[in-house]
């Protein structure tokens, strides 16, 4: 699994990361959604890494994903910024068209 973070995505990631947060988390987000199949595509910075995480390949930052919720995700991704919100894409498909700054620093307490 590839994550690609395109320069202006990479810019505003920086500007959010907190220190004691060095990881990005690929999640998939099923709280308040009624089912499995209608979750939210998140991603956001973390310190906690679990024994079933595994590495996303990426050249900025150490992303992890937990090894069950990698079928809810693309083998390989693109993290794009529109100006006003994050845009998690793969060759397939949008994945989340409008992820916020606030979720990527803060976390899933965030969503919704």
């Amino acid at each position: 699994m590839k994550l690609t973070i395109m320069n202006e995505a990479l810019n505003q990631l920086r500007q959010l990361q907190m220190d004691h947060k060095p990881y990005l988390r690929l999640y998939y987000d099923i709280e308040g959604c009624g089912c499995g199949v209608n979750g939210v595509r998140i991603l956001y910075f973390t310190d906690e890494v679990t024994q079933y995480d595994e590495v996303v390949e990426n050249d900025n930052y150490k992303i992890i994903i937990d090894e069950q919720q990698k079928t809810f995700f693309e083998p390989d991704m693109k993290l794009e910024w529109t100006g006003r919100l994050f845009r998690l894409k793969s060759p397939n498909g949008m994945l989340n068209a409008s992820l916020s700054s606030r979720v990527i620093q803060k976390g899933v307490e965030f969503v919704g």
